[in-house]
């Protein structure tokens, strides 16, 4: 996929909606790319204004497609929940279920400051840094969150394990199905010798949703979701 370096980079890329313009829907297809095959995969959030709070809940659904769909014809579901606030996203429940296998669970519980992981029948309960957030809920997280200029650190969850991530920050022009998008390149920064790698690009001027994003696991496979179609709601007005 070809994109360009910009040459101008602003102090903040982002600035949050949370005040004005969020949306109540966002629907997200992304054409899926590996080294064995393609799929696709559609994510839908949802918010919703409840009493003083706005509450989140992010649904995915990743499956294979051609030939590849009679060779892993199994489905990937993950999900996240949890409340928004001005300082941006706070999840309260994520999970991730790979075919008939029991789903990694992972409960935020914010008033105790602890975190419990459900991974292949093994749980374990840990301290909660602030700002923690599943893999799901960080792609979407700075549509309510300025991004830094130069590197964003966040403690990031995949059900089964938490580690801070360090990412450097890039603008770049993406080019896409749906055209050229201006985006914000998120490089998260491995430790050397590492196998493992993983790059976000969010849209610029699109609520900084994520168009892009090339992850390569501990086995070496690369995994890139490339965006194929944004669909935006907004709650009426009255």
């Amino acid at each position: 996929m070809k994109f360009a370096i910009l040459l101008f980079i602003p102090w903040l890329f982002s600035f949050p909606v949370f005040a004005t313009d969020i949306p109540s829907r966002i629907e997200i297809s992304y054409h899926v790319i590996t080294d064995i095959g393609e799929g696709e995969i559609n994510e839908v959030m949802e918010i919703h204004h409840v009493g003083e709070h706005y509450r989140y809940a992010i649904n995915s659904v990743a499956q294979a497609t051609g030939v590849y769909k009679l060779i892993e014809p199994n489905r990937i579901v993950r999900h996240s929940e949890g409340l928004i606030f001005e300082q941006g996203m706070q999840p309260a429940r994520a999970y991730e279920k790979r075919g008939k296998k029991t789903p990694s669970l992972a409960v935020f519980d914010w008033a105790d400051h602890s975190i419990t992981l459900s991974h292949m029948g093994h749980e374990i309960t840990q301290q909660l840094p602030y700002g923690t957030l599943d893999r799901l809920s960080f792609s979407y997280s700075f549509m309510f969150a300025a991004i830094p200029k130069k590197y964003v650190e966040r403690y990031v969850t995949d059900g089964h394990s938490l580690r801070l991530s360090h990412f450097t920050v890039t603008e770049e022009i993406l080019d896409t199905p749906l055209g050229e998008i201006k985006t914000i390149a998120l490089t998260r920064q491995e430790e050397k010798g590492s196998k493992l790698k993983r790059k976000l690009w969010l849209a610029l001027n699109n609520h900084m949703l994520p168009v892009r994003i090339v992850t390569v696991e501990e086995n070496g496979r690369e995994i890139e979701k490339i965006v194929s179609g944004i669909n935006i709601r907004y709650k009426p007005e009255h």
